[in-house]
């Protein structure tokens, strides 16, 4: 019988924080221990608490540093947390001052961008926080760029622009990266003089418009389960195999 796996607990001090969203902070924190944090793009930690009656409980978390370098000690990462009303991760985080600490462990996941990918182009998809392995993987996303000339497609869904998070860092990296397009799909309201790739509807919906292929695509899929399960399927009916749709579902908890 192999030991149960208990992953270490290190301490992480906030140094910033500022609204993405009116329900979505963004928060900056710095391993306090003198060990560095480290992650491959596209992984998450886990953020643990405990409820008011004492019982443990943890959230995750995925990264959003955009990563172009190897992490030493001293340097911070970045998570993107939702408020959810009544949720004691929101209580945990709204109450946290600047230097405040909150336990963590990890990275954990392999929601991640694989070396021996040979693929033509990156579908990457994503609603609410899903959004945020992306912003750390574009790094990697403009190597593979430049070496093997893979394009890149994301589509981010959202209600109204005031919820679309990081767009100002996907614009830039879009304007800088010809072969990277940046497709913001708004549910409920488009902003006055929209750029030529916002949509209108959900990202599953304007998915065909991009013409889903077996021979070229891989496929990313994070966020909200349903937009994930529905998008799937449209892959799966295009002719994606199981191993070129790499999902990731974020599940809200109180």
């Amino acid at each position: 019988m192999f030991p149960k796996f208990v992953p270490v607990q290190f301490p992480l001090k906030l140094i910033d924080r500022r609204m993405l969203a009116p329900t979505v902070g963004h928060y900056q924190f710095l391993r306090d221990d003198g060990q560095p944090l480290d992650f491959q793009p596209g992984q998450f930690i886990q953020v643990h608490f405990e409820y008011a009656d004492g019982t443990a409980t943890k959230r995750s978390y995925s990264l959003a540093t955009i990563h172009d370098h190897a992490l030493a000690p001293g340097e911070a990462v970045d998570i993107a947390v939702s408020f959810v009303p009544g949720g004691a991760a929101t209580a945990l985080f709204e109450g946290l001052d600047l230097g405040g600490h909150v336990t963590a462990s990890g990275p954990f996941g392999r929601f991640c961008l694989m070396p021996g990918d040979h693929n033509a182009r990156y579908l990457l998809i994503a609603t609410g926080t899903g959004v945020t392995p992306y912003r750390s993987m574009l790094p990697l996303l403009a190597t593979a760029m430049a070496e093997r000339g893979v394009e890149v497609v994301l589509l981010q869904g959202a209600r109204t622009p005031e919820e679309l998070l990081y767009s100002d860092d996907f614009y830039a990296f879009a304007a800088a990266h010809p072969g990277f397009r940046y497709v913001p799909c708004l549910s409920r309201e488009l902003p006055e003089d929209p750029h030529p790739d916002v949509r209108h509807g959900y990202v599953q919906q304007h998915l065909a418009e991009f013409a889903p292929n077996p021979a070229t695509d891989i496929a990313y899929l994070c966020g909200n389960p349903d937009m994930v399960d529905a998008t799937f399927e449209i892959l799966k009916d295009a002719g994606l195999p199981t191993p070129q749709v790499r999902r990731e579902k974020y599940v809200s908890s109180k």
